[in-house]
């Protein structure tokens, strides 16, 4: 069994994870999915930022998981779900780290969307 490579953020690939203000709604198909005020936004790099939204938030019944699992050196090990009302775009578009490594602590139990296959729309805080 290989050991899997654990890797943490630095100035070479940095991570951070701080809570946003913002009004945060996803939709499949115009069924609200997730409504929040209280996500988490990851920013990793280069990529793009990334809404992490607390389960509370979510309407966990549009969702069933699915065994699709990915790993990240920086994050750990990744869950999926899928969303049937977005048909095939749907399948494994939702992800969570339930025990991630703890530079990225706070997204433990937290959900993104990829957007590219649901609607995200942000609306910055008061």
């Amino acid at each position: 069994m290989t050991e899997k490579t654990i890797k943490v953020p630095g100035p070479d690939h940095p991570i951070t994870v701080e809570p946003d203000d913002a009004h945060v709604v996803v939709t499949v198909a115009g069924q609200v999915i997730a409504d929040t005020r209280k996500a988490l936004v990851l920013r990793e790099a280069s990529y793009p930022p990334v809404y992490y939204i607390p389960r509370n938030d979510v309407e966990m019944t549009l969702l069933a998981r699915t065994s699709h699992t990915t790993y990240c050196p920086y994050k750990g090990n990744c869950a999926y779900y899928s969303i049937a009302l977005a048909g095939e775009q749907g399948i494994n578009a939702v992800w969570t780290y339930e025990s991630p490594y703890s530079a990225v602590k706070e997204i433990a139990q937290y959900l993104a969307f990829y957007p590219d296959r649901v609607s995200i729309e942000v609306q910055p805080g008061a």
